[in-house]
């Protein structure tokens, strides 16, 4: 019987993922006695990427932040392993959920594991098969050692049982960040700068950039932006910048008319700036998801997608890294040819509520 839950929440996309699960809970806690500890690792600290969506999302402070911001990818893992080994040890749990593919889903599912505690990963399964991402590394640890697999595609649940997990032990549930969005779409809220840039529905860019292959390289950067700001017919690009991207962005000096520069936003002002948005070009998985909802064209600048959902049925396309490949879907979206897309099955804001109707039910 699972009574006591521990969720994890580490980064930006966690929260949105682990909103709805608090949500669930609270719903029928009365009937199912299931308690839980909110968990934030602190893998980001800033406050834009983090404390604002606990606000916006309309859930708790967590129980406790193990601080454990910054460092290498190993100094991260090492320490979030160190920090939530003896929170789990002073507060117990029949359960730790883990969502999606950051460093704290691993390292606290390995935590989990060791101390015999039993693991639930929502958003299990999903695969670029691409080795260079360490979100994928992330995604196959956690997916190797988890009790319950909690998948958001049918696909995804193909890519367990072909990795040799039990059919019984895989749930297809839906996307819980689908969840998050559909309950918080009534209340986006328009950002600040709206009005100062004098930005218009439907008339401007989305531009979102963070993954090494594209951020990295000064010159790889250079040659992407001037591809994007020549292509984009005038029209204003809206870049909330990722810290990641901000340091190699000032050295490089660019600037245009119609690049705007913007400090990360927090969820709702985001999705709003998306949801209105002429397209949408980003390197982020997250993301492509939320514009096939919302109907929003997206190009995405990876060689890989572990979504591959959003572009067989959705309205993303996949376009590489090479900056010269981006001027032809550029060309498509401003003649008013792209793709319509549509929604894929599950994802109707109600994952949340199937989780947790699943682990009432597991002895």
């Amino acid at each position: 019987m699972i009574n006591k839950i521990t969720l994890i929440a580490g980064a930006r996309p966690n929260f949105m993922k682990i909103a709805p699960i608090i949500h669930a809970i609270k719903k029928t806690q009365s009937i199912n006695g299931i308690t839980y500890r909110l968990i934030h690792t602190g893998q980001h600290f800033d406050e834009k990427m983090s404390e604002t969506f606990f606000r916006q999302l309309n859930i708790p402070q967590p129980d406790v932040n193990l601080n454990c911001g910054g460092g290498s990818q190993a100094e991260q893992t090492a320490s979030i392993m160190v920090a939530f080994e003896k929170e789990l040890l002073e507060h117990p749990a029949d359960l730790v959920l883990v969502v999606g593919d950051v460093t704290s889903t691993m390292a606290c599912s390995i935590v989990a594991k060791k101390l015999q505690t039993k693991v639930a990963h929502v958003e299990a399964g999903i695969r670029s098969f691409d080795l260079s991402m360490p979100e994928e590394i992330n995604r196959m640890v956690t997916d190797s050692i988890t009790d319950y697999f909690f998948t958001t595609t049918i696909l995804a649940g193909e890519n367990l049982l072909k990795a040799g997990v039990s059919k019984d032990k895989i749930f297809f549930v839906g996307n819980v960040m689908i969840d998050t969005l559909l309950e918080n779409r009534s209340k986006f809220v328009k950002p600040d700068f709206w009005d100062s840039l004098s930005l218009k529905k439907k008339n401007y860019f989305v531009l979102t950039l963070h993954r090494p292959a594209n951020v990295d390289a000064d010159e790889k950067l250079k040659e992407l932006m001037d591809e994007i700001i020549n292509n984009v017919g005038n029209f204003p690009i809206l870049f909330p910048m990722h810290p990641r991207t901000a340091k190699v962005f000032q050295a490089i000096g660019i600037k245009a008319d119609n690049l705007h520069i913007v400090a990360p936003l927090g969820y709702l002002e985001f999705n709003y700036l998306v949801e209105n948005a002429m397209g949408v070009i980003t390197d982020s998985g997250g993301i492509t998801e939320e514009t096939t909802v919302m109907g929003v064209p997206c190009i995405t600048l990876r060689d890989t997608t572990e979504r591959p959902e959003t572009i067989t049925m959705g309205t993303n396309e996949l376009v590489g890294t090479n900056p010269k490949a981006l001027k032809p879907f550029l060309d498509k979206l401003l003649s008013g040819n792209w793709k319509k897309g549509g929604i894929p099955e599950k994802w109707d804001g109600k994952a949340a509520e199937r989780i947790i109707q699943i682990l009432q039910e597991i002895n």
